[in-house]
């Protein structure tokens, strides 16, 4: 989103991409604020490869997914394609879109938020979702908690965070390092990618860091309600422990 920080473009290989992020439980939670009425309109932001938009259009839902990057959303096509799903699918920018289209539920999942680098990247972005939101709508999204202490212990040593085998065979393993700027709130991490046992590269995963108080007056100065602040996917409430921030508004 902006020159100064980035995502490698192997992180953005969709292969790779799926290979990694298998997990469902956010899409159950995403699932139970569905609306009930299946002719409702739905719209995912950074819907990536369609990891939960292609499941929630096999439940009957109209749903759309937007995304910034064309070979996510190729490799998001093919899957519904194979679903036998109609599925539409727009490349374009959150912060810009305009759809001349209003929805009954937006939502911006799985910590997509922290690549809106800039004050004004989050509220462009959320100015953007207020225009497309019915009267009466939903708004979900979901990030990461700071977590300060995890940060500075793991400026001191290279981790391991991955280690799987993708659809196309090819073996990925993933050691992380991390270093926090404070003036910016972003996080500076560098993922190096071992594949087929070979050192490949090195891809950064810049992500700006929300702090809980900050992120809930950002949506309420964007003219959001909070209805609910969760601290997990299983909506228990919002606590010091909480590794997540996930919000329910109108």
């Amino acid at each position: 989103m902006n020159s100064n920080y980035k995502v490698g473009n192997l992180i953005y290989d969709a292969s790779i991409y799926d290979g990694m992020n298998t997990q469902t439980d956010d899409l159950q939670f995403y699932k139970r604020w569905l609306p009930k009425d299946k002719d409702a309109c739905i719209l995912e932001l950074c819907c990536g490869t369609g990891r939960l938009t292609i499941p929630i259009a096999e439940d009957g839902y109209d749903i759309s997914g937007v995304d910034y990057t064309s070979s996510m959303l190729e490799q998001a096509k093919i899957k519904a394609s194979e679903a036998g799903l109609k599925v539409e699918f727009i490349e374009a920018d959150i912060r810009t879109l305009d759809l001349q289209k209003k929805y009954d539920f937006i939502f911006i999942p799985f910590n997509s938020i922290h690549h809106l680098y800039q004050n004004e990247d989050l509220f462009k972005a959320f100015n953007v979702v207020r225009n497309h939101l019915k009267a009466g709508g939903l708004f979900l999204l979901d990030c990461f908690n700071p977590n300060i202490q995890y940060i500075v212990e793991h400026e001191k040593k290279q981790i391991e965070v991955a280690d799987y085998t993708t659809d196309d065979g090819r073996n990925v393993l993933i050691k992380q390092i991390m270093r926090y700027e404070r003036k910016t709130q972003i996080n500076r991490i560098e993922w190096h990618y071992f594949i087929n046992g070979e050192f490949d590269s090195i891809q950064n995963l810049d992500m700006r860091l929300f702090f809980p108080q900050e992120l809930d007056s950002y949506l309420e100065w964007a003219g959001f309600n909070v209805m609910h602040k969760f601290g997990g996917f299983d909506e228990e409430a919002f606590n010091d422990n909480s590794e997540k921030q996930i919000f329910v508004c109108q």
